[in-house]
Protein backbone atom coordinates (compact mmCIF):
# COMPACT_ATOMS: atom_id res chain seq x y z
CA UNK A 1 0.00 0.00 0.00
CA UNK A 2 1.33 3.62 -1.18
CA UNK A 3 1.05 6.10 1.64
CA UNK A 4 2.09 8.53 -1.69
CA UNK A 5 -0.43 10.08 -3.73
CA UNK A 6 -0.16 8.96 -7.26
CA UNK A 7 -0.29 10.24 -10.70
CA UNK A 8 -1.22 8.50 -13.72
CA UNK A 9 0.11 10.17 -16.77
CA UNK A 10 -1.69 9.36 -20.24
CA UNK A 11 0.38 10.14 -23.44
CA UNK A 12 3.88 10.74 -21.88
CA UNK A 13 5.91 12.50 -25.10
CA UNK A 14 9.82 13.81 -24.91
CA UNK A 15 8.92 16.98 -23.32
CA UNK A 16 5.32 17.59 -21.34
CA UNK A 17 5.00 14.45 -20.63
CA UNK A 18 8.75 13.68 -19.47
CA UNK A 19 8.73 17.25 -17.39
CA UNK A 20 5.23 16.38 -15.67
CA UNK A 21 6.40 13.45 -14.42
CA UNK A 22 9.80 14.36 -13.03
CA UNK A 23 7.92 17.50 -11.63
CA UNK A 24 5.40 15.03 -9.46
CA UNK A 25 7.81 12.82 -8.67
CA UNK A 26 10.01 15.36 -7.55
CA UNK A 27 6.78 16.71 -5.02
CA UNK A 28 6.77 13.46 -3.66
CA UNK A 29 4.28 11.39 -5.82
CA UNK A 30 4.22 7.57 -7.23
CA UNK A 31 4.34 8.41 -11.25
CA UNK A 32 2.68 6.12 -13.40
CA UNK A 33 3.61 6.68 -17.19
CA UNK A 34 1.19 5.25 -20.39
CA UNK A 35 2.16 5.57 -24.31
CA UNK A 36 2.66 3.46 -26.85
CA UNK A 37 6.18 2.92 -25.50
CA UNK A 38 5.26 1.29 -22.15
CA UNK A 39 7.36 -1.74 -21.29
CA UNK A 40 4.81 -2.73 -18.03
CA UNK A 41 8.14 -2.49 -15.62
CA UNK A 42 9.74 0.45 -14.55
CA UNK A 43 11.60 3.39 -16.11
CA UNK A 44 15.36 4.63 -15.04
CA UNK A 45 13.76 7.24 -12.80
CA UNK A 46 11.86 4.16 -11.28
CA UNK A 47 8.26 5.25 -13.09
CA UNK A 48 5.93 2.59 -13.67
CA UNK A 49 5.62 1.98 -17.62
CA UNK A 50 2.39 0.98 -18.86
CA UNK A 51 1.74 -0.14 -22.31
CA UNK A 52 -1.42 2.00 -23.91
CA UNK A 53 -3.43 2.47 -27.17
CA UNK A 54 -5.28 5.39 -26.57
CA UNK A 55 -6.97 5.20 -29.99
CA UNK A 56 -9.10 2.35 -28.18
CA UNK A 57 -10.92 3.85 -25.36
CA UNK A 58 -11.77 0.29 -23.94
CA UNK A 59 -8.23 0.04 -22.81
CA UNK A 60 -8.13 2.30 -20.39
CA UNK A 61 -9.74 0.95 -17.27
CA UNK A 62 -7.29 -1.55 -17.34
CA UNK A 63 -4.66 1.52 -16.79
CA UNK A 64 -6.66 2.31 -13.80
CA UNK A 65 -6.23 -1.12 -12.69
CA UNK A 66 -2.42 -1.49 -13.22
CA UNK A 67 -1.94 1.59 -11.20
CA UNK A 68 -3.64 0.16 -7.96
CA UNK A 69 -2.07 -3.30 -8.47
CA UNK A 70 0.86 -1.58 -8.42
CA UNK A 71 0.33 1.01 -5.56
CA UNK A 72 -2.68 0.02 -3.97
CA UNK A 73 -4.58 3.34 -4.44
CA UNK A 74 -6.33 4.80 -7.16
CA UNK A 75 -4.44 8.19 -9.03
CA UNK A 76 -5.48 11.46 -7.46
CA UNK A 77 -4.40 12.88 -10.36
CA UNK A 78 -4.73 12.17 -13.67
CA UNK A 79 -3.04 13.89 -16.76
CA UNK A 80 -4.19 13.35 -20.22
CA UNK A 81 -1.83 14.02 -22.39
CA UNK A 82 -2.05 12.59 -26.41
CA UNK A 83 -3.33 13.92 -29.40
CA UNK A 84 -3.85 13.12 -32.93
CA UNK A 85 -4.46 14.72 -36.21
CA UNK A 86 -4.48 13.68 -39.64
CA UNK A 87 -2.91 16.02 -42.17
CA UNK A 88 -5.88 15.74 -45.63
CA UNK A 89 -4.98 13.72 -48.56
CA UNK A 90 -4.97 17.03 -50.40
CA UNK A 91 -3.64 19.67 -48.48
CA UNK A 92 -5.98 22.69 -49.47
CA UNK A 93 -8.83 20.43 -49.00
CA UNK A 94 -10.32 20.60 -45.44
CA UNK A 95 -12.99 17.50 -46.38
CA UNK A 96 -10.64 15.20 -48.39
CA UNK A 97 -9.74 13.89 -44.82
CA UNK A 98 -11.72 10.74 -44.75
CA UNK A 99 -14.81 9.93 -41.32
CA UNK A 100 -12.87 7.47 -40.46
CA UNK A 101 -9.73 9.47 -39.78
CA UNK A 102 -12.21 12.05 -37.70
CA UNK A 103 -13.07 9.03 -35.89
CA UNK A 104 -9.70 7.78 -35.08
CA UNK A 105 -8.30 11.25 -34.22
CA UNK A 106 -11.60 12.07 -31.74
CA UNK A 107 -10.97 8.43 -29.79
CA UNK A 108 -7.82 9.86 -28.56
CA UNK A 109 -8.35 13.54 -28.73
CA UNK A 110 -12.26 13.23 -27.05
CA UNK A 111 -13.20 9.73 -26.41
CA UNK A 112 -10.43 7.89 -24.31
CA UNK A 113 -9.36 11.61 -22.05
CA UNK A 114 -13.33 11.37 -21.54
CA UNK A 115 -12.87 7.59 -20.01
CA UNK A 116 -10.37 8.58 -18.02
CA UNK A 117 -12.07 10.96 -16.66
CA UNK A 118 -14.86 8.91 -16.06
CA UNK A 119 -13.12 6.02 -14.45
CA UNK A 120 -10.91 8.81 -12.19
CA UNK A 121 -14.18 9.86 -10.67
CA UNK A 122 -15.09 5.87 -9.84
CA UNK A 123 -11.91 5.59 -8.11
CA UNK A 124 -11.93 9.04 -6.40
CA UNK A 125 -14.61 8.42 -4.40
CA UNK A 126 -12.34 5.05 -3.23
CA UNK A 127 -10.02 7.74 -1.87
CA UNK A 128 -10.17 9.91 1.41
CA UNK A 129 -12.08 12.93 1.16
CA UNK A 130 -9.66 15.41 1.90
CA UNK A 131 -7.37 14.21 -0.98
CA UNK A 132 -6.94 16.67 -3.43
CA UNK A 133 -8.67 15.14 -6.74
CA UNK A 134 -7.37 16.18 -10.35
CA UNK A 135 -7.91 15.46 -14.03
CA UNK A 136 -5.61 17.45 -16.03
CA UNK A 137 -5.54 17.98 -20.04
CA UNK A 138 -2.98 19.35 -22.02
CA UNK A 139 -4.67 21.40 -24.62
CA UNK A 140 -4.15 24.18 -26.68
CA UNK A 141 -5.92 27.58 -28.49
CA UNK A 142 -7.67 25.77 -31.14
CA UNK A 143 -11.12 25.50 -28.78
CA UNK A 144 -11.50 29.29 -28.94
CA UNK A 145 -9.66 30.19 -31.76
CA UNK A 146 -10.10 28.62 -35.67
CA UNK A 147 -7.07 28.24 -37.70
CA UNK A 148 -7.79 28.25 -41.54
CA UNK A 149 -5.88 25.32 -41.99
CA UNK A 150 -7.59 21.85 -43.05
CA UNK A 151 -4.75 20.03 -41.12
CA UNK A 152 -5.88 21.21 -38.03
CA UNK A 153 -9.43 19.87 -38.20
CA UNK A 154 -9.25 16.62 -36.55
CA UNK A 155 -7.29 18.09 -33.29
CA UNK A 156 -9.79 21.10 -33.74
CA UNK A 157 -12.77 19.42 -33.39
CA UNK A 158 -10.87 17.03 -30.60
CA UNK A 159 -9.65 19.79 -28.18
CA UNK A 160 -13.26 21.60 -28.66
CA UNK A 161 -15.33 18.98 -27.54
CA UNK A 162 -13.20 18.00 -24.80
CA UNK A 163 -12.81 21.64 -23.71
CA UNK A 164 -16.83 21.22 -23.29
CA UNK A 165 -16.88 18.31 -21.17
CA UNK A 166 -14.11 19.39 -18.83
CA UNK A 167 -15.67 22.70 -18.22
CA UNK A 168 -18.92 20.84 -17.38
CA UNK A 169 -17.62 18.16 -14.83
CA UNK A 170 -15.60 21.24 -13.40
CA UNK A 171 -18.73 23.25 -12.94
CA UNK A 172 -20.61 19.93 -11.68
CA UNK A 173 -17.94 18.30 -9.16
CA UNK A 174 -15.86 21.03 -7.81
CA UNK A 175 -17.86 21.26 -5.09
CA UNK A 176 -16.90 18.02 -4.61
CA UNK A 177 -13.46 18.54 -4.22
CA UNK A 178 -12.65 17.36 -7.83
CA UNK A 179 -11.43 19.72 -10.37
CA UNK A 180 -11.00 19.28 -14.16
CA UNK A 181 -8.95 21.94 -16.55
CA UNK A 182 -8.02 22.29 -19.67
CA UNK A 183 -4.59 23.55 -19.83
CA UNK A 184 -3.23 25.60 -22.42
CA UNK A 185 0.14 27.14 -22.70
CA UNK A 186 0.34 30.59 -24.23
CA UNK A 187 2.50 33.76 -25.25
CA UNK A 188 2.43 36.62 -22.87
CA UNK A 189 0.62 38.36 -25.73
CA UNK A 190 -1.89 35.52 -25.75
CA UNK A 191 -1.29 34.31 -28.86
CA UNK A 192 -0.85 30.54 -29.37
CA UNK A 193 2.49 28.50 -28.41
CA UNK A 194 2.62 26.25 -31.20
CA UNK A 195 5.00 23.48 -31.60
CA UNK A 196 7.47 25.82 -28.44
CA UNK A 197 5.29 24.73 -25.40
CA UNK A 198 7.63 24.22 -22.51
CA UNK A 199 7.87 20.95 -21.03
CA UNK A 200 9.00 22.53 -17.10
CA UNK A 201 6.68 25.43 -17.62
CA UNK A 202 3.87 22.77 -17.67
CA UNK A 203 5.13 20.55 -15.11
CA UNK A 204 5.22 23.41 -12.63
CA UNK A 205 1.12 24.45 -13.54
CA UNK A 206 0.32 21.30 -13.60
CA UNK A 207 1.99 20.58 -10.40
CA UNK A 208 -0.21 23.92 -8.78
CA UNK A 209 -2.87 22.44 -10.40
CA UNK A 210 -2.79 19.61 -8.70
CA UNK A 211 -2.96 21.57 -5.08
CA UNK A 212 -6.02 23.13 -6.13
CA UNK A 213 -4.66 27.00 -5.70
CA UNK A 214 -5.51 30.46 -6.43
CA UNK A 215 -8.90 29.52 -7.22
CA UNK A 216 -7.80 28.27 -11.09
CA UNK A 217 -11.07 28.41 -13.25
CA UNK A 218 -10.80 25.19 -15.50
CA UNK A 219 -10.12 27.00 -18.40
CA UNK A 220 -6.75 27.70 -17.76
CA UNK A 221 -4.72 29.74 -19.64
CA UNK A 222 -1.18 29.82 -18.42
CA UNK A 223 2.18 31.59 -19.11
CA UNK A 224 5.67 30.70 -18.64
CA UNK A 225 7.12 31.86 -15.08
CA UNK A 226 3.71 33.60 -14.44
CA UNK A 227 1.08 30.64 -13.96
CA UNK A 228 -2.75 31.11 -15.16
CA UNK A 229 -3.50 34.67 -17.19
CA UNK A 230 -6.72 35.26 -18.05
CA UNK A 231 -7.08 35.82 -21.81
CA UNK A 232 -9.97 36.90 -23.05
Amino acid sequence: MSASPVVLILGSGPRVGTAVAEKFDSNGYKVTVASRHGTGGKTAEGFLSLKADLSNPDSIPALFDAVKAEFGTAPSVVVYNAASLTSPPDKDSLFSISAESVGSDLNVNTISPYVAAQQAVKEWDTLPKDTKKTFIYTGNILNVSIMPMPMFLNLGMGKSASAFWIGLADTLYSARGFRFFYADERNPDGKSKGMAVDGAAHGEFYAQLADHVDNVPWHATFVKEKGYVHFK
